[in-house]
């Protein structure tokens, strides 16, 4: 199989998604917007992972590659392409399906529970993922629930922690794929969103957390193998 995922920021890779995919032999092939790498043919591959970044997906003006990013993510849908959309990914894909995208009502970064909805427990991509587990999260923004989506999960702070649309387009605000070495990185670059602040958790607690490292690894594991697995 042959996954493509787009990168908007030197620091922000696909981690844990990557050692899946050697794992699986997986080819994998890059788009580095922040190096003005150009978007590959859309035959040129199955899957599209589409990472974070610190930008809004209003942000047009300053990142000039974001009009053309968004067109190459709804033409990836609309040839039913595996589309899986992170952070600002699942953001952008939410915009390109319709919805509304802004500014949550309080940032969220660190490590707190998601609640799966009840729609979501019963579909199988979510079969072994506990009801509620504590997923990894960096945000400042949220989104509507696209129409004809369904919404994957909530927490206290964020209503639409994700959405699933049509089976094969995965969104997903929190972070699965993160893994100690990927958190510091964004901890190094966006230390100073590191604020006191109800849901903003510090750094030598985000980073003492490995327990629940290996549990968002595990729970990435079943949501990409269900994926792989689709008939």
């Amino acid at each position: 199989m042959r996954i493509h995922y787009i990168q908007h920021v030197e620091f922000e890779d696909p981690a844990n998604i990557l050692l899946w995919a050697d794992e699986n032999r997986h080819h994998v092939s890059k788009t580095a917007l922040y190096n003005s790498d150009p978007l590959p043919y859309i035959d040129n591959f199955d899957w599209l992972v589409i990472m974070g970044g610190p930008m809004s997906v209003g942000d047009d003006s300053k990142y000039n590659w974001l009009r053309e990013e968004k067109k190459f993510i709804e033409r990836a849908i609309i040839c039913n392409k595996t589309v899986i959309g992170i952070c600002l990914g699942a953001q952008l894909i939410a915009s390109v399906l319709g919805a509304k995208v802004y500014k949550n009502k309080m940032k969220e970064i660190g490590w707190f529970p998601v609640k799966i909805t009840s729609s979501a427990g019963k579909n199988r991509l979510f079969e072994g993922i506990d009801n509620e587990f504590v997923a990894f999260h960096w945000h400042g923004d949220t989104f509507d629930i696209p129409e004809g989506a369904m919404r994957i999960a909530s927490s206290e702070a964020t209503l639409n922690q994700g959405f699933l649309y049509k089976n094969n387009v995965v969104a997903l605000q929190f972070h699965l794929e993160s893994t100690p070495e990927s958190v510091a990185k964004l901890i190094k670059y966006c230390s100073g969103e590191l604020i006191e602040d109800k849901y903003i958790q510090n750094r030598d607690y985000i980073m003492s957390q490995n327990e629940n490292f290996q549990i968002i690894d595990k729970n990435l594991r079943i949501i990409l193998d269900q994926l792989d697995n689709k008939k």
